[in-house]
């Protein structure tokens, strides 16, 4: 991951990452489909700004790896902006390399930008997005914030219509607010269903949607993220399969000589 660090020359690095993104801009690859994820993932339209809240303040961490799988479906192949607000490091911890892999991520395909006040957020998702060879774009930011305005989300909703990137915009400890996003979602964690052997399970979430601007009835879904295939499943169903248990039947007879154990 690269990092830019320096307040006063964030957006002119900022803007030279970008460059050198588009200079090496490889081929759209198309992210693998599953057939559990359709339904969630083909209402989430491209060159739009999505809403995504935490359930509650301990759902971050949940929430913004909701939203980086969303970017990485987002982006077909293509580098992803990812912009955190200080707080959110402050309440959560930086991003880790080893854990982006575990997610089946390339560090190297993420641009990393930190800000330290909302309003530097929010310029720089409008600059990312400006960027033909950005392919989705998240912003994570902490808490209610008065630069947080319908305009400044009709500003976001413009620039992605107007280029060739998604947004999504992560808020922990917020409450859902209107905005000129197409969707907006509340997300927490969910367990997660141990593999073999009682090996931890795959990252788990419960993603309800809360709006659609299209229509789309209020549902929610358990997805969980599947890092090989990079795309999110719907948890199947248990399948039903328990312990047999005995038909009720009458005990064997006693023989002679043989003996009991409990």
């Amino acid at each position: 991951m690269r990092n830019i660090e320096e307040k006063e020359q964030r957006l002119v690095a900022l803007r030279a990452g970008l460059a050198r993104l588009d200079r090496s801009r490889p081929a759209r690859v198309r992210a693998a489909r599953s057939s559990g994820d359709h339904d969630l993932l083909d209402r989430l339209e491209p060159r739009a700004v999505h809403d995504l809240y935490a359930d509650t303040p301990a759902d971050a961490v949940a929430l913004n790896a909701f939203g980086l799988g969303l970017a990485v479906k987002a982006a077909g192949g293509r580098p992803i902006v990812w912009a955190i607000h200080r707080l959110v490091e402050t309440e959560t911890g930086t991003p880790h390399g080893p854990g982006l892999h575990e997610m089946g991520i390339r560090p190297r395909d993420v641009l990393l930008v930190r800000a330290n006040d909302i309003q530097t957020l929010l310029a720089v998702g409008e600059e990312a997005l400006r960027s033909p060879a950005v392919g989705a774009v998240l912003l994570s930011a902490w808490g209610e914030a008065k630069a947080m305005t319908l305009t400044a989300s009709r500003r976001l909703s413009l620039a992605a219509q107007a280029g060739t990137a998604t947004l999504f915009l992560a808020r922990a400890g917020a409450v859902p607010a209107p905005s000129a996003a197409l969707t907006r979602w509340s997300v927490g964690a969910s367990p997660s269903t141990p593999l073999e052997a009682g090996a931890p399970g795959r990252p788990s979430f419960s993603a309800t949607l809360l709006r659609h601007r299209g229509g789309v009835e209020p549902r929610t879904w358990i997805m969980e993220w599947d890092r090989e295939r990079r795309a999110f499943l719907e948890r199947s169903p248990l399948s039903g399969a328990v312990v047999p248990v005995a038909a009720e039947r009458a005990p064997a007879p006693w023989r002679t000589g043989e003996r009991r154990v409990a």
